[in-house]
């Protein structure tokens, strides 16, 4: 199968990802920080070692602050409900992800936390930025936004946005699910607060895997409590780093693939993976724009301005009707739908029917990507077209 899903899950993932998860298995199999024997001492320091790699990967200089998830959305979840407090107020932007906006709604109804929603314009951060300052007000206590969108690659200008925050004394709160890996994101150099990041995306980790980068003085709340292998006499949860956030037993061979993925981002660069993927997804989008019946949502993807994302439908037809004949027909993997993103689909007007996303990886070439071209070429004579009758009339 030729595999555009990237966006959802990074497929093939490297060689040594697979090594090092079997490695865990076959020889670092027991319980890291639970036990003085030699085996459980070789699994703690390789947990620490993925701690160390994604410190210097986000700029963090202490490598405690890396804390360990099973997903991004765990880390939002993390910031959201361990720092937002009743009356409490957010900004977030038009292109968020559910794991951003769902917990933020949850807090709305139970918490009465508060949070606004401001618009990004594409390729006009001047206009983004104003539009994050007028959503601002006197209770406004976190700044919460992607690295890019998910369905359209759009970045945000983070830097900026960062100064913002500053300037309002707020705190400020990066979901980079789609672009660790991908962009730079030193942390103390930007002034990130809470940096979220999956491990299965764009750093060619395992499903299952996430890190929360803290480069705050305030700490959120623990979602959990439990084990954690310190101070095992308390009754209370440790406040130190990184157990506070680490209860229960760590899936080591998700973090020993998750080190080696970070490993293979740092040996290969983000500014050439960057470089690599952006050019297959221009590739892409001119293929798709020179075919009549294509509709594409935003301008041509920069490195400057996009992660490498295409979001695409086929005249007025149903985007999973689309990604299903691409699967069926052409043994092509694509994402079709919503993406789990409502408030991006509603600012391009894509709620009603999703798009099709396809996004290369660091594995993918320019004849896969004229491959998916043809094919969608293929498919538009394969789809009927819709009518209607008005007056007697047959209207395409």
């Amino acid at each position: 199968m030729i595999y555009f899903d990237n966006g959802a899950t990074t497929y093939p993932k490297p060689l040594s990802v697979v090594r090092a998860v079997n490695a865990a298995m076959q020889r670092y199999g027991a319980n890291p920080g639970r036990s003085g024997h030699r085996l459980s001492m070789r699994a703690g320091e390789l947990v620490y070692r993925c701690r160390k790699d994604a410190a210097e990967l986000f700029g963090v200089s202490d490598p405690a602050r890396i804390i360990l998830t099973d997903s991004c959305t765990t880390a939002v979840n993390t910031v959201l409900h361990g720092v937002l407090e009743r009356g409490d107020h957010v900004v977030i932007s038009s292109l968020e992800h559910n794991a951003v906006a769902r917990p933020l709604e949850y807090l709305r109804q139970t918490r009465g936390v508060s949070y606004s929603v401001a618009e990004v314009f594409e390729g006009d951060d001047e206009r983004t930025l104003d539009s994050f300052r007028r959503a601002i007000n006197g209770k406004t206590r976190m700044l919460v936004c992607t690295a890019a969108s998910n369905v359209f690659g759009v970045r945000l200008p983070l830097a900026r946005l960062s100064a913002l925050c500053r300037i309002y004394h707020l705190l400020f709160c990066v979901d980079a699910a789609q672009g660790a890996g991908l962009f730079a994101l030193p942390m103390e150099t930007l002034g990130i607060d809470f940096l979220c990041a999956a491990g299965h995306k764009g750093l060619y980790g395992p499903m299952g895997t996430g890190i929360l980068a803290l480069n705050s003085a305030v700490l959120p709340e623990s979602l959990t409590q439990g084990g954690t292998g310190s101070l095992s006499m308390s009754l209370e949860q440790p406040v130190s780093l990184p157990d506070k956030y680490e209860s229960g037993t760590p899936n080591l061979p998700g973090i020993a693939g998750l080190d080696a993925g970070i490993r293979f981002v740092l040996s290969r660069g983000e500014e050439s993976l960057l470089h690599q993927e952006t050019a297959l997804a221009q590739r892409l989008y001119d293929g798709l724009k020179a075919i009549p019946e294509v509709v594409l949502y935003t301008s041509r993807p920069s490195a400057q301005t996009h992660a490498p994302v295409v979001s695409f439908n086929i005249g007025d037809r149903d985007s999973e009707e689309v990604a299903a004949l691409l699967d069926s027909r052409f043994d092509i993997a694509v994402r079709a739908g919503l993406h789990c993103a409502p408030l991006a689909h509603r600012a391009y007007g894509t709620e009603t029917r999703g798009t099709v996303r396809a996004v290369p990886s660091a594995f993918t070439n320019s004849a896969q990507v004229d491959y998916l071209v043809n094919s969608v070429k293929k498919i538009i004579k394969l789809i009927p077209k819709k009518v209607a009758i008005e007056d007697g009339n047959v209207i395409e």
